[in-house]
């Protein structure tokens, strides 16, 4: 089942096999160039190295910390981008949703459809992502153990979906800090469905007195090495050409310049394993 899940993700390529695929973007969508510039870089990488690439951004960020944050440019004009981008690079797109409405909306311009990790009890919410027939990534929530999230994978099943991944993107470890247990990719993949680590997330320093998130993007790399040492099936990578000037998530995203280096070191672990 799991092969399967990823051999219908439309414009998705396949190359080497067992070779991780990658999930990759920017945050948000800034404005109309800035995500075709980005996708197109990471296209080249992925390409020269034999992994399968969908595109990342937010067309609308709904959880932000302060009323004065980011949050788009619009979400029609955003997800009209998101889909020219998948259209012009032949690349599938991923996209966040956060209410039933958004689910049929956003799967008119997308191929995969992801729960953010605080939504993803949400049972509604996955009903409703489970009927548009689209992959849905389910990112487990910092509150949850790894054993729980069998319950959203069978909520989406049993509502007539079996094309489902899920993401872990670390666990809360006190008020302002995440931790990864890796023990928890294993127990997600018992699952039969492809786990993915968000290498980006994991790292956010959250509830910061400022209100703006913080992060450690200097412990990308080790986070990505542990999960491809233990078997994830995908990474997912905010990355931005210049992390300081992004407006949202800028403490904790991958410059776009170390992104190869990084899939270039990755893949030597993948191989060797």
């Amino acid at each position: 089942m799991k092969n399967t899940i990823l051999q219908n993700i439309p414009k998705l390529q396949h190359t080497e096999s067992g070779m991780f695929f990658l999930l990759a973007g920017p945050c948000v969508v800034e404005n109309e160039k800035m995500p075709f510039e980005i996708a197109e870089q990471i296209l080249k990488i992925t390409e020269k190295l034999g992994i399968p690439f969908i595109f990342k951004a937010s067309y609308r960020k709904a959880n932000r910390s302060k009323l004065d944050s980011f949050t788009g440019i619009g979400d029609e004009k955003a997800l009209k981008i998101l889909q020219k981008v998948g259209e012009t690079f032949n690349i599938p797109v991923v996209t966040d949703i956060h209410t039933s409405e958004e689910a049929a909306l956003a799967a008119g311009y997308v191929d995969v459809l992801q729960i953010p990790a605080f939504l993803c009890r949400q049972t509604e919410l996955l009903i409703a992502a489970a009927k548009t027939g689209k992959t849905i990534n389910v990112k487990k929530g910092q509150f949850l153990s790894a054993d729980a999230m069998k319950f959203a994978v069978e909520k989406i099943i049993e509502s007539g979906n079996n094309q489902v991944m899920l993401t872990e993107r670390g666990t809360t470890f006190g008020y302002q800090d995440l931790v990864v247990d890796y023990r928890g990719i294993p127990e997600m993949q018992k699952n039969n469905v492809p786990v993915i680590l968000d290498c980006t997330h994991s790292l956010q320093q959250p509830n910061q007195p400022a209100g703006v998130t913080g992060g450690r993007p200097d412990l990308i790399q080790t986070i990505a090495k542990a999960g491809i040492a233990v078997g994830v099936d995908g990474l997912f990578i905010e990355t931005h050409p210049n992390p300081a000037q992004a407006l949202s998530d800028g403490a904790n995203m991958l410059k776009l310049g170390y992104l190869e280096d990084l899939m270039t070191k990755l893949v030597r672990i993948k191989r060797a394993l």
